[in-house]
């Protein structure tokens, strides 16, 4: 074994002892670190939202000041256009939402002893499974549970929502800032980094820069696309409720491979509170609309510059939920690629670096 090979052996050694002992300490210290997670949950929240706007609007911004518009300019017309149509949408679509809201709240009784007759029959039938029976009454007592406690948060949440409404309060400046000053933020950054590593740097924000922003886009674009077409899929068989129901679709399509799941999930609630065919059809359309959505829609919006294959996709998500809850879902995808752009240059770098190594 040469010197070289030994000290390869030697350095593996030491960061895996080093990543042992690191592991170890974060398990020592999960208290501290919940409590200083939370806090970093309540400030940073407004300034991810406010580069998610950023990126979305980014590229419009960046036209127009290639057309010789001053930066802040730019910002200010799009900002500017956005809440037009922003205002537009919502004085549309907020009154047929509302109204669906409070029909909903007037058929609930309704659509609650529905439910619980569907939910008899299946239980009456002996041809059904006992343990089908039981599973159905364990389901229906963890989602009264769930129910209770979510009414009992909103009881007490008061604070909480005002935190939410100061935050979103300022999400608009916070993305304004980093619109027009995006070049200023980039340099500051950099003189962070050595000067004789700076070149690398660049080259590694920038991609890291593009791969967000082609997965915040595309996820913005798919998002909207798939709330439409599961809104005229859920019209077109008649269930009730339909913006409503395409909103959660749309909202919890976020998460990735999961998320359809979770939001076909109201839709088939509702559907069955009518009658099996209207299940059949609820189901359907969901299946149609996440085939066209994983087959057409996200390769053509997104295209495939992420390289990720499902598999780590679900692992990544499944890792990022289990650690971190609805947050690490929505967040695993995306810090997953800022990992792997840093690791690869970190490899590259270390490549170079190697080459100059004495034997």
């Amino acid at each position: 074994m040469n010197r070289l090979t030994r000290r390869r052996v030697l350095f593996w050694l030491v960061t895996a002892l080093l990543l042992l002992a690191a592991i170890h300490l974060l398990v020592l210290i999960r208290p501290v670190l919940s409590a200083f997670w939370s806090l970093c949950e309540k400030v940073l929240a407004p300034f991810f939202f406010a580069v998610i706007i950023s990126y979305v609007l980014h590229p419009v911004v960046g036209l127009l000041t290639r057309r010789k518009v001053p930066r802040s300019a730019a910002v200010l017309i799009i900002y500017a256009v956005f809440i037009a149509c922003v205002a537009v949408v919502l004085a549309n679509l907020v009154p047929m939402f509302a109204e669906q809201v409070r029909e909903l709240n007037e058929r609930l009784p309704g659509l609650t002893m529905k439910a619980q007759d569907f939910v008899d029959d299946v239980k009456n039938n002996r041809s059904v499974p006992d343990s089908v029976r039981d599973g159905i009454a364990g389901a229906i007592r963890r989602a009264e549970d769930g129910v209770a406690r979510f009414i009992g948060n909103l009881a007490g949440g008061i604070g909480e929502t005002l935190d939410i409404l100061f935050a979103a309060f300022i999400v608009p400046f916070l993305a304004f800032y980093m619109l027009k000053d995006y070049q200023m933020i980039e340099r500051a950054a950099l003189t962070f980094v050595p000067e004789r590593y700076r070149r690398d740097a660049v080259t590694m924000l920038k991609e890291i820069d593009e791969a967000l922003g082609n997965y915040v886009r595309g996820q913005f674009t798919v998002c909207l696309i798939i709330g439409i077409m599961a809104y005229v899929g859920y019209w077109l068989i008649g269930l009730e409720l339909p913006l409503l129901l395409a909103g959660i679709v749309a909202l919890f399509n976020i998460i990735p491979y999961l998320g359809p799941f979770f939001g076909a999930a109201p839709a088939l609630l509702v559907a069955s509170t009518e009658s099996l065919r209207m299940v059949l059809l609820a189901a359907a359309v969901n299946l149609a609309v996440q085939v066209l959505e994983g087959n057409v829609i996200s390769p053509l919006v997104v295209g495939r510059k992420l390289q990720m294959h499902p598999l780590v996709i679900i692992f990544v998500v499944l890792v990022g939920g289990e650690a971190f809850g609805i947050i690490g879902l929505i967040l695993a995808v995306p810090a997953y690629v800022v990992l792997k752009v840093i690791v690869q240059h970190a490899a590259v770098f270390r490549a170079k670096f190697r080459e100059h190594e004495p034997v």
